[in-house]
């Protein structure tokens, strides 16, 4: 809002000209909104009466801010939607109000976390909190590393062998139960002797080794790999296989289902998960490190693979995603709060439960491929017996009801149903209620 402070001048002797006269009706809009930081005086007519004061007018501006319109957060309680989406993927609402709530104003620090220092006392703080939290939740010991990195999962596929083989010529055995644990091995061939103890490729990743006895490791594997979730093809560890080297290590890609029930970290060597699908938003990969791992990587080690890097500045040597950590932070302490992992691993079997038991009283009009025993709790994948057609009529109806992101990756096709922690029952009950009425209306 701008203020003329000039002295007054004489009264005019005709109508007094509108402010937005010669104005185009767009600008004339905004001139007249209480946000306008635009001066508009009419233009002085041609003519000997036209004058221009001699004197430069004193004008005093102020921004004047609109008043702030409710939050539709707070409002409906609720987002209306239902996020099923293998990741990013959703988020607790009240982590996300909490959120916006310090997003201006962090703490009373007058800073958004996003713009304050990744070295001062805020975000000092507010990195510790998680770790400790992350260590209460997962019972982490002393004896392990807890580090924020960058890079997503993908680039720990090659800090793995980098950091735990002493040269490329170490073997390492691969348990490849999909998509992602098939990369995994391919990347690692590069900077290790790499080999598949055990492959589910001939079944198209339904299945996980019945025996792990009987898997073709090495007796010499520096580590055994395995990834805990298939994001993509919905098989989950319910247990875990023990390197056959009795040096050996375990290793673990948990990105799609990690803090979603209670781990053992003890038995593993090195377990890394991206955060952006239970834990957070993109752009943080957390890696749950033993300590006497750390320092031996090898000499052609990037120095942001090293472990030792990080461990020793505290995941601070450079500039971290600050904002993902914080996300993290109020995860955590969102898991804590709802009675640490045990509990949540029990609400995650009850919503997963619920959608297996419909697919499987379906009489095949839906059909989840993945073998009973080690079905997902967090992914759920499955066709529609009618074909291609009917699943694109499924996911369309679906979003106009509000359930999202439920088209299959691109690799395998059908539907997929991602329900991890932060997926409320109430929408995991909406999509079985829509899943039935579907199957009613189209026989």
């Amino acid at each position: 809002l701008c203020i003329d402070l000039s002295s007054p001048r004489p009264a005019p002797t005709h109508p007094k000209p509108s402010p937005h006269d010669g104005l185009s009706p767009a600008a004339a809009a905004a001139a007249a909104t209480p946000n306008s930081m635009l001066l508009h005086r009419p233009s002085p007519k041609a003519g000997p009466s036209a004058r221009v004061p001699a004197r430069a007018a004193r004008i005093r501006c102020q921004a004047v801010a609109a008043p702030a319109a409710p939050s539709p957060l707070a409002a409906a309680g609720e987002r209306g939607v239902y996020n099923f989406a293998a990741g990013p993927a959703t988020l607790p609402l009240s982590v996300l109000q909490r959120a916006q709530a310090e997003l201006v104003d962090y703490r009373g620090s007058g800073m958004s976390i996003m713009e304050m220092s990744h070295r001062g006392k805020e975000f000092d703080a507010a990195i510790k909190k998680a770790e400790a939290d992350l260590r209460a939740l997962l019972a982490v010991p002393d004896t392990h590393e807890v580090l924020f990195l960058q890079g997503g999962a993908t680039t720990q596929f090659a800090a793995a062998p980098l950091n735990l083989c002493a040269s490329p010529a170490d073997p390492a055995d691969f348990v490849v139960s999909g998509s992602w644990s098939d990369k995994a091995f391919k990347e690692a061939k590069k900077y290790s002797a790499a080999s598949v103890a055990w492959s589910g490729k001939a079944a198209k990743y339904t299945s996980l080794p019945a025996d792990f006895g009987a898997m073709s490791q090495n007796p010499e594997a520096r580590f055994l790999h395995i990834c805990s979730n298939e994001t993509i093809h919905g098989v989950e560890f319910k247990d875990y296989p023990e390197p056959r080297n009795e040096a050996g290590l375990l290793v673990a890609d948990m990105s799609s289902n990690f803090c979603s029930k209670p781990v053992d970290v003890s038995r593993f060597g090195l377990i890394y998960a991206g955060a952006q699908k239970n834990v957070g938003p993109s752009g943080v990969t957390i890696a749950i490190v033993r300590k006497d791992l750390v320092g031996s990587a090898q000499p052609i080690t990037p120095v942001m693979l090293d472990y030792k890097t990080h461990a020793d500045n505290a995941s601070l040597y450079n500039t971290p995603p600050c904002f993902a950590i914080y996300i993290c932070g109020l995860v955590f302490e969102d898991l804590l709060a709802q009675g640490g992992l045990a509990e949540v691993e029990k609400k995650n079997q009850h919503k997963a439960g619920i959608l297996y038991d419909t697919i499987d009283a379906s009489a095949g009009y839906f059909v989840c491929p993945v073998d009973k025993p080690v079905r997902s709790l967090m992914n759920v994948p499955f066709t529609l017996a009618k074909g291609a057609d009917s699943e694109k009529q499924f996911i369309a109806e679906a979003a106009k009801e509000g359930m999202l992101q439920l088209k299959g990756h691109r690799s395998v096709g059908g539907v997929r149903a991602s329900i991890y922690n932060a997926m409320p029952l109430s929408g995991v009950e909406k999509l079985v209620a829509f899943m039935k009425d579907f199957q009613a209306r189209n026989p």
